[in-house]
């Protein structure tokens, strides 16, 4: 959008404005993304695309020069890429979670530099972060650092512009936290992911050999009086991963029912002429679509919570803290338990024809059981079990306790 047409569309909504740009942006997307799909590869035509748009800009606050838009936005239009290509859809969310890492981990100053940075650069952010991965570890040597290990699961490393970094502190192994420039000397990027699933992630391993690594790019997670905005960074993923399975779910619903409507043939016992009004395939929609729509009314609210928080930042305090994370949680495991069943049982509303690998059907059903296997849905419904029965929640090494409920 040009400045121009900035300036036409002051005071109108940032996804009002936007619209056009989103549209267009997810057209080009679908055009592609079964043959995507098939060859996998890295993404790096369709991160060129996310740039053109202009939309990585869309959470920077405006003093710094971006479009000041809310993680709603982000989640928004998360959700409605996810719906053709989910692959491409993580990589957008997760440009945000890595972005933000030094508003939540870093000084006013890193905060700062690194939103500018990213708006006068256009920059795209990967990340090499995942916690789970213990084998990177950083030696301080004067008056830098020296880190070295292989890090996996680095989704958008390929043809980023910054990685998130945690390592391990040789000294003590507490945890180290940075930012490094993804060209630096010494990291290699292997591009080595070769899924079932979410092929275009780019979510293979980063090497780093000797990576040097400034003082001034180290997070250090300023203390605050208040940490909880700091402990919200652990459920960021969960929240954007959530509107990812939610997309892949209303995308695989939509395309069924126009398959349903245009291709699939009445049963020939159904005694009806059209499969559209065969009784069983009435009911398995009436099923999805009940299903699709509490998702969908977790999945807002946890947005809207999440914002909530995102607000108030040090100033947040332990009842929003906990009632966003049990919001997070409940949208991720409803998406996570509605998109795993409803990408398979689309088949039944279609029939056999569907199953033709020149539709790619297959792939919504693929793609959000390659991810939600890092995260399985068993642990997080003990966890709401706790909540639900005891009325406590572990986050972390802290115990949450459930204020009382005051329903009569």
């Amino acid at each position: 959008m040009s400045q121009q047409q900035q300036l036409e569309h002051v005071g109108q909504p940032l996804l009002e404005r936007y619209a056009g740009v989103v549209d267009e942006l997810v057209k080009q997307l679908a055009e592609t993304a079964v043959e995507r799909d098939r060859t996998g590869g890295t993404a790096v035509k369709e991160k060129e695309l996310l740039r053109a748009s202009g939309l990585l800009h869309l959470l920077i606050p405006e003093e710094y020069g971006g479009l000041g838009g809310t993680w709603s936005d982000v989640l928004y239009i998360t959700r409605r890429i996810a719906r053709v290509d989910s692959s491409i859809a993580h990589l957008f969310a997760y440009h945000f979670v890595n972005l933000v890492t030094p508003h939540m981990f870093g000084s006013a100053e890193q905060k700062a530099f690194y939103y500018r940075e990213t708006i006068s650069r256009n920059l795209f952010w990967g990340n090499a972060f995942n916690p789970v991965e213990l084998k990177v570890f950083a030696t301080k040597q004067g008056e830098h650092y020296v880190v070295n290990g292989t890090k996996g699961f680095c989704s958008g490393a390929t043809d980023s512009d910054y990685l998130i970094l945690s390592a391990l502190r040789s000294e003590d192994s507490s945890s180290f936290i940075a930012i490094v420039p993804t060209r630096r000397e010494g990291i290699y990027v292997h591009n080595d992911w070769d899924n079932f699933g979410q092929r275009q992630t780019d979510s293979g391993q980063v090497t780093f050999t000797n990576v040097i690594v400034k003082e001034a790019e180290v997070l250090h997670a300023v203390k605050r009086s208040n940490s909880e905005f700091i402990r919200l960074r652990e459920y960021l993923a969960l929240l954007v991963l959530g509107q990812v399975y939610l997309g892949i779910a209303e995308g695989a619903f939509e395309a069924a029912k126009s398959y349903t409507r245009t291709t699939t043939r009445a049963y020939r016992k159904s005694g009806v002429a059209k499969a559209s009004e065969d009784p069983y395939i009435l009911k398995h929609y009436g099923e999805m679509w009940v299903e699709l729509s509490s998702a969908r009314l977790l999945a807002d609210q946890a947005a809207a919570r999440f914002d909530q928080a995102w607000e108030h930042e040090a100033d947040l305090h332990g009842d929003q803290f906990e009632s966003t994370i049990e919001a997070i949680i409940l949208a991720n495991a409803a998406a996570t338990k509605v998109g795993v069943g409803l990408t398979s049982r689309i088949f039944e509303v279609m029939g056999a024809r569907s199953t033709s690998s020149q539709y790619g059907f297959d792939r919504y059903w693929r793609n959000i059981r390659t991810h939600t296997l890092h995260d399985p849905l068993d642990y997080k419904l003990k966890e709401l079990g706790k909540w639900a029965l005891l009325d406590s929640f572990q986050v972390g090494d802290s115990l949450l306790i459930k204020q009382e409920d005051k329903t009569p």
